[in-house]
């Protein structure tokens, strides 16, 4: 059959980063070693399902470049990829574990249970969780209970001593005491929904799953699921715990470390080649020297064997990197199409607009070198949409002059563009230079109001370059109007 693995999130919330990484190098496993990656809906918590989180799930896959082989939404031949239309599947084999004896039925009712935690933890019992009480009733008792239509869930047995051990790719030999694993957790609900765990290993063993790699937190249910496996007479998938993602501050990534929806990081104007590659990167190794890569260059350099044990530290400074280093790669075409949407929604342009068109596309050079993030976008090319709102004065005089050198300094500036030929930068700059020295000034001194009354701030794309996108006689009313405005205050 090959190499068979999954991605099997629940559609209870967003696609977040770290279920996006675990769907990554489970796919960059199955395009390396020519296996099949499969998608699997664990939706039996109904209670927090919905289809928009579905919806969400194929959005974004989508949008992120890579997709899988079989699954909910494209099919294929261990179907049905979704859990709640598997239930008679599952209540099968939790029935053949009891008819093995590997499992039994439980009839406390929930005001038992509730009156055995309130005791546990009144007494602070070293024996937390479930009693056992219904382990050893005797048949008859449960064949009256059954008659008796009483309400009941599938328990598993857990052995009461001993170890339950099996190997980790990643982290080896692992072993766990019986004794601290949850005592006879429930298989199958009284309403006949299945639980994570049995639902988890009857899919993976109908599936053909053959390799589980998965995050480090889902260890503790690995002993569990061994026990599991063994108790049908299956053979468990390999398993491989992949490294955890951290916050800078060292704890397990999450809302307070920011955007961790693939949908913030989308919004913020991430490009999804540089999360893919960024991604990749946490925790594992392709290519010493080298941190660009393709999706089909990772597709053939990954091996499990780059994977690191330690932690990841996400690091939102080498994420900007990595996007910034995507989007100098984009041709003008290609970025003004990327930062349109976003220069839409700030309302610095209409969506049909031929003119802005034609400016976005000329204006790519100006903004390339210094974008960060698609959703910067905006913030750098506002004033080519429209005249900045006049900045204040004192944004406007350089550093040691004043007010009044700062007019004529502007005034300067106003004689000297009409005589700019923009269309040829480097003379239009000699033009300026050459008058600073006429005038005893500094350069600096004399484009920075220039700037200010052009962009509207000190900090701006380069300043020619845009005088000469937005034409002598727009740059000529902007410095008119920054000297009126000065002379005013």
């Amino acid at each position: 059959m090959g190499i068979r693995v999954r991605y099997a999130p629940s559609p209870t919330g967003n696609q977040h980063i770290g279920g996006l990484r675990t769907a990554l190098i489970n796919y960059l496993y199955a395009r390396s070693t020519g296996g099949t990656f499969i998608l699997r809906l664990e939706d039996t918590d109904r209670t927090r399902f919905s289809d928009a989180y579905v919806q969400n799930l194929y959005d974004t896959f989508k949008w992120i470049g890579f997709y899988w082989d079989e699954g909910s939404d494209v099919g294929g031949p261990v179907g049905p990829y979704i859990q709640s239309e598997r239930f008679d599947l599952y209540r099968k084999y939790a029935e053949n574990l009891v008819v093995m004896d590997k499992a039994y039925y439980c009839f406390c009712d929930e005001e038992r249970l509730a009156s055995l935690r309130e005791d546990q933890a009144k007494n602070k019992s070293g024996d937390q969780g479930y009693d056992r009480h219904c382990r050893n009733l005797g048949k008859a008792e449960v064949d009256e209970f059954l008659a008796q239509g009483k309400g009941r869930v599938i328990r598993l047995k857990i052995p009461m001593e001993g170890t339950t051990v099996f190997e980790d790719r990643l982290l080896g030999r692992i072993e766990w005491k019986n004794e601290d694993i949850s005592p006879d957790p429930i298989l199958l609900k009284s309403d006949g929904f299945p639980t994570y765990h049995l639902a988890n290993v009857v899919d993976d063993h109908l599936m053909g799953i053959t390799q589980v790699m998965r995050a480090q937190e889902w260890l503790p249910s690995a002993p569990l699921h061994k026990i599991m496996y063994d108790a049908f007479g299956w053979q468990m998938p390999e398993l491989c715990h992949l490294p955890m993602v951290l916050g800078q501050d060292g704890h397990k990534l999450s809302k307070r470390h920011g955007a961790t929806s693939v949908n913030e990081f989308r919004k913020s104007g991430y490009l999804p080649e540089a999360l893919i590659n960024y991604i990749a990167h946490l925790g594992c190794s392709f290519e010493e020297g080298r941190e660009l890569f393709s999706l089909k260059e990772m597709e053939g350099l990954f091996r499990i064997e780059k994977l690191n044990k330690a932690p990841a530290v996400f690091d939102y400074q080498k994420l900007d990197w990595f996007n910034g280093q995507y989007i100098r790669q984009k041709s003008d075409a290609e970025l003004a199409a990327l930062v349109k949407p976003f220069l839409v929604d700030a309302g610095t342009r209409t969506e049909d607009d031929p003119a802005a068109d034609a400016l976005d596309l000329a204006a790519m050079p100006l903004i390339r070198e210094r974008l960060k993030l698609l959703s910067g976008a905006p913030a750098m090319m506002a004033y080519l949409h429209g005249r900045p709102k006049t900045a204040a004065t004192e944004e406007f005089i350089p550093k040691k002059l004043d007010k009044a050198r700062t007019i004529e300094l502007l005034r300067e500036d106003a004689r000297l563009l009409p005589s700019c030929d923009f269309s040829e930068i480097s003379a239009a700059e000699e033009k300026f230079k050459a008058r600073a020295v006429e005038i005893g000034a500094k350069l600096g001194d004399l484009l920075m109001p220039l700037r200010v009354a052009i962009t509207g701030s000190r900090v701006s794309p380069p300043l020619f370059e845009s005088m000469r996108l937005l034409g002598t006689a727009e740059c000529l009313v902007r410095v008119e109007s920054a000297i009126t405005s000065l002379g005013c205050n």
